[in-house]
């Protein structure tokens, strides 16, 4: 090719650039664009392609000396793209029980830009929702004084401009705040790979900030409402793409078991002496679960919901029909590691498999507890 741009250049005495030589490079120039295009088609049609889930990492000092080992281990991965499902640092409740325990002082612009520089070490597109510890919980920090919405103003601002993902490759992500109506979601995105379509939901810990004040109230029931619109919006077009199955990620575990039949809970719970109240108060997740329900029971294939906030890895069929009390067989959740576990999960996506999906845990080897330390 660069032979040719230099025979194209090349004038006869007559000034006249030579006919042939721009013939042929137009004729390569076309192959070599239909030969992107053809490319750019295949990886948004890829049959088979696996993508890395992290979250609740960044916690304590140990956490921080290992997390470049599972950005290492992510990027050493055949990977299409790494989702961190939000909480990048220490709860602040926690914090203030021994601050000097802990590197990053939570809630600061500092620990924002410090987290946003690591994430910029992926060599793959790198996705993040935010979660309670990045501003819900940001009032409980002593001897600061701290608005948990300017906090939230500040990660909106910091972690999600333009049209592009994190990370050293990038993927283009369609935004909320494209619609006006919803100008100030940007963190709300949704992308389509391999005829998946994946979409992240703004709903955090903490009851989802809902139930502490009044004004914390009305911040919950603008982005919950702009939340439903978002994941409605979603399946619809799913349904409309014909897409094989939908993956919405958000970093609140929304207890799905609250709408459990009692001897459901106490199956799942066997042993425990959890109890639950006679009557259940409303929280934070009901209408999103609701919503959930609907949108699952009428999409023909896999829905598979990722989320952080308790720690525990897990793989399992959470979703009830509130009209038959059975599970509903095409919804899974799947709950990444989290602090002190600083490893990773592998979600491989087959669409010649019926069921999409396949999960691995991947554990980081220089990661690894020393069990002999007492």
């Amino acid at each position: 090719m660069e032979e040719l741009f230099r025979a194209a250049l090349i004038r006869r005495k007559t000034g006249r650039p030579r006919l042939g030589s721009i013939l042929k490079l137009l004729f390569w120039l076309g192959v070599m664009t239909g030969c992107t295009m053809v490319q750019q088609r295949g990886e948004s049609q890829a049959i088979r392609f696996e993508f890395g889930v992290i979250g609740d990492q960044q916690y304590t000092v140990e956490d921080e000396e290992k997390f470049p080992n599972l950005i290492d281990a992510l990027n050493e991965a055949n990977i299409s793209f790494v989702v961190h499902v939000g909480d990048i640092e220490i709860d602040p409740r926690t914090y203030n029980i021994n601050p000097r325990a802990f590197k990053s002082v939570p809630c600061t612009n500092e620990t924002f830009y410090h987290r946003r520089d690591e994430f910029q070490r992926s060599k793959r597109p790198f996705i993040y929702t935010p979660g309670d510890n990045e501003w819900t919980d940001c009032h409980a920090v002593k001897h600061q004084s701290n608005d948990p919405l300017e906090r939230l103003a500040r990660v909106r601002e910091i972690f999600f401009q333009g049209d592009q993902t994190l990370g050293q490759r990038t993927l283009t992500l369609i935004r909320q705040s494209d619609d006006p109506k919803y100008g100030k979601f940007r963190e709300n995105v949704r992308w389509i790979h391999g005829d998946v379509l994946f979409v992240t939901l703004h709903m955090v810990g903490s009851n989802n900030n809902f139930g502490r004040t009044r004004e914390m109230d009305a911040e919950y029931n603008e982005r919950n409402g702009a939340n439903l619109a978002w994941m409605k919006q979603a399946f619809e077009l799913a349904k409309r793409n014909g897409n094989k199955a939908i993956t919405i990620l958000a970093q609140a575990n929304p207890g799905f078991q609250n709408s459990w039949s009692e001897s459901r809970f106490r199956r799942y719970f066997l042993n425990s002496p959890i109890n639950r109240p006679e009557k259940r108060p409303k929280t934070g997740y009901d209408d999103f679960l609701s919503a959930l329900e609907a949108e699952t029971l009428a999409f023909n294939g896999p829905v598979v919901m990722v989320h952080g906030d308790s720690h525990i890895f897990r793989i399992d069929q959470p979703l009830v029909n509130s009209t038959t009390g059975r599970f509903i067989e095409n919804f899974t959740r799947l709950e990444t590691f989290g602090t002190p576990d600083v490893h990773w999960v592998r979600v491989i996506v087959d669409l010649n498999d019926p069921n999409v999906f396949t999960f691995k845990p991947e554990i980081v080897k220089k990661n690894l507890v020393d069990h002999s330390i007492k």
